[in-house]
């Protein structure tokens, strides 16, 4: 006579099916939802002018770069200070006093993303 096969034992054999089906509950809900999760944009905002869209903005980056380098007072004195956009890239330069010997500080800042691309400071 051959033996039946043995029966897993079952500590909650009535809940058995209810655990199943919750566990496939679930499986299903993040499934649905998993595509939602990841369709989500970038939390990030770009303005349409660049993140350096004037002179006045360009300045300022210009000045919190090259304090900390030349020194407050050193480029200070180089007021007013100038900024041309050419080909996406703010020049910003310093203005040499009169009858004073030197150079001025100048610095290129992107437009579109403000990243400093150089920083010099003349003779």
């Amino acid at each position: 006579m051959a033996r039946a096969p043995a029966k897993p034992i079952a500590f909650w054999p009535e809940r058995e099916g209810y655990m199943n089906k919750r566990a496939l509950i679930i499986a299903i809900v993040l499934l649905l939802f998993a595509p939602v999760a990841y369709s989500q944009p970038p939390h990030n905002f770009k303005p349409a002018q660049g993140y350096v869209p004037d002179a006045g903005t360009a300045i300022k980056i210009a000045i919190a770069v090259w304090e900390p380098i030349y020194g407050q007072e050193q480029i200070s004195q180089q007021k007013p200070y100038k900024a041309a956009l050419v080909n996406g890239i703010w020049i910003v330069e310093g203005s040499l006093q009169t009858n004073t010997l030197g150079g001025v500080a100048v610095a290129e800042i992107a437009k579109d993303d403000g990243r400093i691309l150089r920083v010099s400071h003349g003779q």
